[in-house]
């Protein structure tokens, strides 16, 4: 028994050893030694369109030629108007093993969909990898290698210290402005504007006659500062004030003093009428159209749907109103250090029994990101490649060039937002992504949506409110959950080396107890 209690300690010491080492392997997606094609393949793509036709036609464009390429792979696209739905097929699907193989997601839906057990394929060793991985030696596409990905853009996919997205294309946030009035107001449009000078101009535009028809554009209807998204909204302003927000182990910090008095500034503004949002007014493009908005903010992507001459108008056309529209990043707390916001679109594969129907979903992948696919997606609408092959290709630089040579693939709006994140990629920024993330960012939306309507009901915005809505908020959207989980990581499955160890931990004390047992009992008997 002595020798017995030394070594059974030095063995579950080496067995824990072997049991920490490991441990990441075990749960990455192992390369194929070539890809079968021989075998054939039926994948699914599940893609999001905002309603437009030539981003349909660009994917199905890219299939067809990808499926030329690989005959032995079948595509099926299904289309979704919504990233919101995309994520909740995806949850249902994950339950019932039906995930699709290829989808167009945000990294915060994966932080979610990474909590089941080996859902999604972890990229890491695929974007090396000599033979499949970013320009490898057996791919049948010239596409870009991974050093020719723009390394913003290809780490926003990282959750963990895990590549689990690719970016597919990149979009930022956008002022779009009626130059003319604000002209008219005796402003002019500097090269960046600051959230004291956007709303100190939408404030003077909120002035009436005595029929009540404002005087900036004699009409009954004028929200001068419309905000299309206001949890990239509250994110930002958080961001540019250093204030806090969360942190990378899913730690929530957005219900601060910070938080506090950008909710108070914009109860002010919104009370006064000068201020409102996507969710409680409409589209900002639809009233910067018909000259009843100044600063409409939208994505980039969302340029096509802005100025007087935009091909894609929600609104008759006798309601639209000629103006000279401008692109500007957005407000800025201090235009010396500037933070505007990364979005867009990424790319998630998901795991499958066959590793080779994995191999097929990120060959198919990777034929998203070249050059023919990224700019032929990019002209639909003002969003940006997300390769350097591609932004520096003579064909893009050409589509940048030709800027306002019509008002269809050239129109000068759409590429001026183009360029906005192409000067400003150093300035963007993205939010920690973990389990919880998603609710936390419709959250900081929720937070600015509630005062404004509670500003509309006419309730004082004080601190009593405030703390009101910092709780119910936090229940809402279980965030309080949320927090008090956030110091427990998921380390995901237990390594098997782990899981002999804990046995023979129980084999060895079942055997000490039996071993004192029958010591017990021939004392006994003696």
């Amino acid at each position: 028994m002595r020798k017995l209690h030394f070594f059974l300690p030095a063995v579950l010491l080496l067995l824990l050893l072997c049991g920490c080492h490991g441990s990441k392997e075990s749960s990455g997606f192992t390369v194929p030694e070539s890809f079968d094609e021989n075998k054939t393949y039926e994948i699914s793509f599940w893609a999001k369109n905002d309603t437009n036709i030539n981003q349909v036609n660009v994917y199905k464009k890219a299939i067809a030629d990808f499926e030329a390429i690989y005959p032995n792979i079948k595509v099926n696209l299904k289309l979704y108007t919504d990233y919101g739905r995309i994520y909740n097929d995806v949850i249902t699907n994950i339950a019932t093993d039906t995930t699709p193989n290829v989808c167009i997601t945000y990294p915060d839906h994966i932080a979610t969909y990474i909590t089941g057990d080996n859902v999604v394929a972890q990229l890491d060793d695929l974007l090396i990898d000599e033979r499949y991985g970013l320009g490898g030696s057996e791919i049948r596409f010239e596409g870009p290698s991974i050093d020719e990905m723009v390394p913003e853009f290809l780490k926003e996919g990282v959750i963990s210290g895990v590549q689990y997205a690719l970016p597919y294309m990149r979009s930022t946030e956008a002022v779009y402005i009626n130059k003319d009035f604000v002209e008219k107001l005796g402003y002019e449009v500097p090269d960046v504007l600051t959230w004291d000078f956007i709303f100190e101009v939408s404030e003077a535009a909120t002035a009436k006659d005595g029929e009540g028809n404002f005087l900036i554009n004699s009409q009954k209807v004028m929200i001068p500062f419309i905000y299309k998204s206001t949890d990239n909204m509250m994110i930002s302003m958080l961001k540019q004030l250093d204030a806090p927000y969360s942190q990378e182990d899913g730690t929530i910090l957005i219900f601060s003093d910070q938080t506090r008095e950008i909710l108070k500034e914009i109860a002010r503004h919104a009370g006064s009428g000068a201020f409102s949002t996507f969710k409680i007014s409409s589209y900002p493009a639809n009233f910067l159209n018909a000259g009843q908005c100044i600063f409409a903010i939208d994505s980039t992507a969302g340029a096509t749907w802005m100025g007087s001459d935009a091909p894609l108008v929600d609104i008759p056309e006798d309601k639209i109103v000629r103006f000279e529209t401008v692109v500007r990043p957005i407000p800025q707390y201090d235009p010396a250090d500037m933070k505007m916001i990364s979005q867009g679109p990424s790319l998630c594969i998901f795991n499958k029994e066959d590793p080779q129907e994995v191999l097929a979903s990120w060959l198919f992948a990777q034929y998203l990101v070249t050059d023919d696919v990224q700019i032929a997606y990019a002209k639909t609408e003002g969003y940006v490649p997300v390769s350097r092959k591609a932004l520096d290709s003579a064909e893009y630089q050409e589509y940048l060039s030709s800027a306002g040579s019509d008002d269809n693939e050239h129109y000068e709006v759409k590429i001026a937002a183009s360029r906005l994140l192409i000067d400003h990629t150093k300035d963007s920024f993205v939010t920690p992504v973990f389990n919880g993330s998603a609710s936390l960012r419709d959250a900081a939306g929720a937070l600015i949506e509630s005062t404004c309507k509670a500003v509309r009901r006419k309730e004082k915005i004080d601190d009593a409110f405030i703390d009101r809505l910092y709780s119910d908020t936090s229940s809402l959207y279980h965030l309080d959950q949320t927090s008090s989980a956030s110091s427990k990581k998921d380390l995901g499955p237990l390594p098997a080396a782990s899981k002999i160890l804990l046995s023979v931990l129980l084999l060895t004390w079942i055997f000490i107890g039996l071993y004192y047992l029958s010591a017990y009992l021939k004392q006994r008997k003696s």
